[in-house]
């Protein structure tokens, strides 16, 4: 656990600089910000798919995933949608800025906790803290999470900083049942899990542009596809 205590301090000693910083910003010099953050978020997200569905052995480029990939964000969305995720987080955000009086919680809330769950580091980093006592992969994203927390704090708000509550209880949880999800963690399941939520954090960066809405919260069920797949893949003989 110790990594993941280390990230969740990361991000919030992050957030809170941002905070700072966002109160010397004029809106013209955050708006833009706003959409460079978009531009790198989405940059990102598509580095990650690219990483996940392509492999390179000598000269040839090999990949896969694709139909996947689709499957996965159309059964990913319906259900996100039936279940009413970002509609129940966004009235939940409602309830905590009304009673700390905390204007603009939501955004910056989901779109940071999405961004900081979401990927190899987080998954793998948490499984080998677990399992190994290896936190390594998670000092150096906590250093990278901190960084990234100045930035979206200093644009977003007060949400990103409270965005390293669901780190701490998702990379924990992930830690704690090491010893049960690491066997069964395998590198191909790995890759179809990040080109997933790698999708989803391109979804986040488009977001940004103000070009349109997507409900990015209801896309988390998307990322339990591969696993479902894996797993009855794994009984066909």
């Amino acid at each position: 656990m110790f990594g993941t205590i280390v990230n969740t301090v990361a991000i919030a000693v992050g957030g809170a600089l941002g905070l700072l910083f966002q109160k010397r910003l004029n809106p013209r010099m955050e708006e833009s910000l706003y959409k460079v953050l978009g531009v790198a978020i989405f940059i990102l997200g598509m580095n990650g798919v690219i990483g996940s569905m392509f492999t390179v052995k000598g000269s040839q480029i090999s990949g896969g995933g694709e139909l996947l990939l689709v499957i996965s964000l159309v059964l990913g969305t319906v259900a996100g949608e039936l279940l009413k995720i970002e509609n129940r987080l966004e009235a939940l955000s409602r309830k905590v800025e009304q009673k700390m009086q905390l204007s603009g919680f939501s955004g910056g809330f989901v779109a940071a906790s999405v961004l900081y769950c979401v990927g190899a580091m987080a998954i793998v980093g948490a499984i080998n803290d677990g399992l190994r006592g290896d936190s390594s992969t998670l000092l150096v994203k906590s250093i990278l999470d901190g960084v990234s927390a100045v930035i979206m704090a200093s644009t977003l708000g007060v949400g990103v900083l409270f965005s390293c509550i669901p780190v701490l209880l998702y990379q924990g949880s992930l830690s704690l049942l090491s010893g049960w999800i690491g066997p069964a963690l395998t590198d191909t399941l790995l890759d179809q899990i990040c080109m997933v939520g790698y999708a989803i954090v391109m979804c986040i960066g488009i977001n940004f542009w103000g070009v349109t809405k997507i409900k990015t919260a209801n896309l988390l069920p998307a990322i339990l596809v591969p696993i479902l797949y894996c797993g009855v893949t794994s009984l066909i003989p």
